[in-house]
């Protein structure tokens, strides 16, 4: 991110203009939306600028611009259209002490302006770094068509009310104030008797807020899946929109992440086979502890919360504290990992079923039917088999299974640097060795990439004879 994104306070300062053309119109159209002192200086002006002169809504000044033009502003657009006159009057407000904007020159603009929806005191700017105008105003258009017109009111209203709704404590109760006043109680005031029966609707809505009882918390058992933003379901999505407290495991992404509230407590409950971990009756303590203390508790897990992920133990925990739960499920490792060689985890002819194994369990390295899985033409999903993956390989060729086998490894899968590794069985080690995976992998037993999904350039296969 080149440019930060922050609301500039104008109210009462000084924001100049250079130009009168198509440029400048277009600008002004913007900022007399704000309650700055606007200021137009050019020779020759368009008939609006002149118009929105007489209306009082701007001071023209009808010549080139001189040096101390734009002393006290707070912002300076050169909007010129002509790039020797906008490097001028840029220089001339460089030395006025104001931030510079030159329309159409990302690289000599000290600042950018973003395509805005207004429902004033409520505005929402887009921005693309000067990258993709065409793709903000398409966002802008749909942004417009989802918010209400009314908007606008409701929020200029609840800020006149903000005082009164303090007496509420910080957290939960406030913001379930809030949320049912934006969501359901002022829309329908408006709706039923218009502006005037907001505030009254506001003040029945604060009595029974105040008088409701205190309530236990609430648990959503969220699955982030494998990790691209884009896989997360839409119920993962608005349960991280409401969670006050969002405990998470340590290969959830940080795009996910992205997407919780601010206010949300982030709290890392990562934990690494065989490494550094929080033991899992922490964990039960922690979310317990959060929600009894009121807090919706997103216990967001990577992957499917129902695939190894001891979810049980997180509930019973729950059920014992008489917490309410729901289970989200999210897209698992395997079903993304699979997708991305172009594979099906069952095939007709090949295989009637699948294995969801994991490479270690509580005591170490987990123990299976070795003898099923070595049977031609198994396929088993090997998660957390980074560090089993000898023990694996022993195991199965010891009970017969044929060293050509074919295996592959994905590591980070549906992510953006997504690494496959194309091997057998007889090399599963030293491959991973030699490999130095790093990330999240899962083993496919018994799979193969699809020669058309590995004959992509934009796919990083690694084969390994």
């Amino acid at each position: 991110m080149d440019h930060f994104p922050v609301f500039m306070a104008v109210a009462g300062r000084r924001i100049v203009l250079s130009g009168g053309g198509e440029a400048a119109l277009a600008k002004l159209r913007l900022i007399l939306k704000t309650t700055a002192h606007v200021t137009v200086i050019a020779a020759q002006a368009a008939p609006e600028i002149h118009r929105w002169a007489a209306e009082g809504r701007l001071h023209l000044i009808s010549r080139g611009m001189e040096p101390g033009d734009a002393m006290c502003a707070v912002l300076f657009y050169a909007a010129n259209e002509d790039d020797v006159e906008d490097a001028r009057v840029a220089a001339l407000a460089h030395r006025d002490g104001a931030r510079v904007n030159i329309v159409d020159n990302l690289a000599d603009s000290q600042f950018i302006t973003p395509a805005i929806v207004d429902r004033d005191p409520v505005v929402v700017a887009i921005g693309t770094e000067g990258a993709a105008p065409v793709l903000a105003r398409r966002i802008k258009r749909d942004l417009e068509e989802r918010l209400p017109a009314q908007l606008g009111v409701l929020a200029r209203i609840g800020k006149t009310f903000r005082a009164a709704a303090n007496v509420l404590p910080m957290g939960v109760k406030r913001r379930d104030f809030w949320a049912a006043f934006y969501d359901k109680i002022g829309p329908q005031a408006i709706e039923n008797g218009g502006e005037a029966a907001v505030v009254p609707a506001l003040e029945a809505l604060l009595d029974e807020t105040l008088a409701a009882t205190e309530k236990l918390g609430h648990v959503d058992l969220v699955g982030a899946g494998p990790g691209d933003p884009e896989l997360l379901t839409l119920k993962a999505r608005k349960a991280l929109d409401v969670a006050d407290v969002v405990i998470y495991d340590r290969l959830v992404s940080g795009e996910i992440l992205e997407l919780a509230r601010r206010e949300a407590v982030m709290i890392d409950a990562g934990k690494e086979g065989f490494g550094a971990a929080m033991a899992q009756e922490d964990i039960d303590a922690l979310i317990v502890q959060h929600a009894l203390n009121g807090a919706h508790v997103v216990r967001l897990k990577s992957g499917d919360p129902t695939v190894f992920g001891r979810l049980d133990e997180e509930i019973d925990a729950l059920d014992a504290a008489g917490i309410s739960w729901r289970i989200v499920p999210g897209i698992t490792a395997a079903s993304a990992a699979v997708a991305g060689i172009g594979q099906s985890l069952t095939k007709r002819g090949r295989n009637g079923s699948v294995r969801f194994l994991t490479g270690h369990d509580t005591k170490g390295f987990a123990d299976h039917d070795w003898k099923a899985l070595a049977r031609p033409g198994e396929v088993a999903a090997i998660y957390m088999g980074k560090r089993a993956a000898r023990f694996i390989q022993g195991r199965l060729l010891m009970h017969g299974a044929n060293p050509m086998t074919p295996v592959t490894v994905i590591e980070n899968a549906s992510r953006p640097d997504a690494r496959v590794l194309a091997t057998t069985l007889a090399q599963l080690e030293p491959t991973l060795t030699k490999a130095g995976l790093n990330g999240p992998a899962l083993t496919f037993l018994g799979l193969a990439p699809r020669d058309a999904v590995a004959a992509r350039n934009d796919m990083n296969i690694e084969e390994f004879a």
